[in-house]
């Protein structure tokens, strides 16, 4: 990433905590994940880890390290599209930016 992507990265990201659009957004990814089974799956992902590892050799660190990218993996194609259109859509009414 060079500097004038990095730039624009924090702009945005300034822009979306102060308009409040970010935490919209987290909760919109909040209520898609649970509607869609993700939180469930991920839940069943964890204590398939404990059970073949044993309760007392898991960490957390151990367990976020594991199922990190099991959990991006899940997440549905229809889940991210839509927080992306609602980014663009957020993006194209900031005149700002």
């Amino acid at each position: 990433m060079n500097d004038r992507e990095a730039e624009m990265r924090t702009a945005i990201n300034l822009k979306l905590v102060e308009t409040g659009e970010k935490e919209k957004l987290k909760e919109l990814l909040r209520t898609r994940l649970i509607e869609c089974g993700w939180r469930d799956q991920l839940k069943a992902q964890c204590k398939e880890v404990v059970r073949e590892q044993g309760l007392e050799n898991v960490t957390v660190d151990d367990l976020v390290t594991v199922i990190t990218p099991k959990g991006r993996a899940l997440v549905p194609d229809s889940v991210k599209k839509e927080l992306l259109q609602r980014i663009k859509t957020f993006l194209a009414q900031q005149t700002s930016l």
